[in-house]
């Protein structure tokens, strides 16, 4: 007995790997996903890296599975051929690209001089991320590598972001020597129940927690900073990671690195 034999197709000739059932269903999806996104005001930031503009909106979205648009331009004076574009997150965790039907990209045939596209990626988000595109693609016959900047992605319901971490070092410091590592965090809304975790990494490669602090609630817009100290121990490279949470859920991840020597 063949599989799902209770399945009524009205059109025969109707078939799931056609380009009119592939662009149904995207379209489908991407009207049922912005009923569940709330209207909101997005300043769209044109951005530039020769030869293509581009935009990538929204950037705040909800939580949950979302939908972000793509603007590609061609500003140069040669077409582009066999455009694979894909969009890609510095950090998955947060928020990951989901596959569309034929993988997490598009295929574009070509893009000519001064012509523009847009193309529609899905993801799921649970907190805000960094994201970045890239395109590989055939120029006047040669191979064609383009990748750009990189587009910062809120999501609307977290309470606050971690924006930055700093370790207040020169690159390059002396073993034995304590040093300070500042981690900012922003609030969104009013809210409790957040956590900030400083950890190193050390170069023997053993993960030491440095700090865990309970954070004071935050208005909207408003800044605190938060210090934790480390004294390297052996030569080699560091990289001090600061996590923010809401309660159990990971929300803010940053990193940064020094290097220690002997005097």
């Amino acid at each position: 007995m063949a599989a799902f034999s209770g399945l009524l197709v009205s059109n025969p000739s109707f078939s799931i790997n056609s380009l009119q059932y592939e662009k149904e269903l995207l379209d489908s999806a991407f009207k049922r996903s912005t009923k569940n996104t709330r209207e909101k005001e997005v300043k769209k930031v044109l951005r530039f890296k020769y030869p293509i503009e581009y935009e990538l909106n929204p950037t705040e979205i909800d939580k949950g599975v979302q939908w972000l648009t793509l603007r590609l331009k061609n500003t140069g004076s040669v077409t582009l051929k066999r455009l694979d574009v894909e969009l890609h997150s510095l950090d998955t965790f947060p928020l990951t690209p989901l596959f569309l039907p034929y993988g997490t990209g598009h295929y574009i045939g070509e893009l000519k001089p001064d012509e523009e596209r847009e193309e529609v990626f899905r993801v799921n988000a649970t907190g805000a991320a960094e994201v970045y595109v890239t395109i590989i693609a055939r120029e006047d016959g040669k191979k064609f590598w383009w990748e750009s900047g990189f587009t910062h992605i809120s999501v609307s319901e977290e309470k606050a972001e971690l924006e930055r971490l700093v370790v207040l070092s020169h690159p390059y410091t002396t073993i034995g020597k304590t040093l300070s590592a500042e981690a900012t965090v922003k609030g969104f809304r009013k809210g409790t129940g957040l956590k900030l975790e400083f950890w190193v990494e050390t170069p023997s490669g053993k993960f030491e927690e440095q700090a865990k602090i309970n954070i004071k609630e935050l208005s909207a817009g408003e800044e605190a900073r938060y210090t934790a100290e480390f004294t390297p121990q052996e030569t080699g490279h560091y990289t001090i990671h600061a996590y923010l949470s809401d309660e159990w859920i990971r929300i803010g991840h940053k990193t940064d690195s020094i290097y220690a020597q002997k005097e």
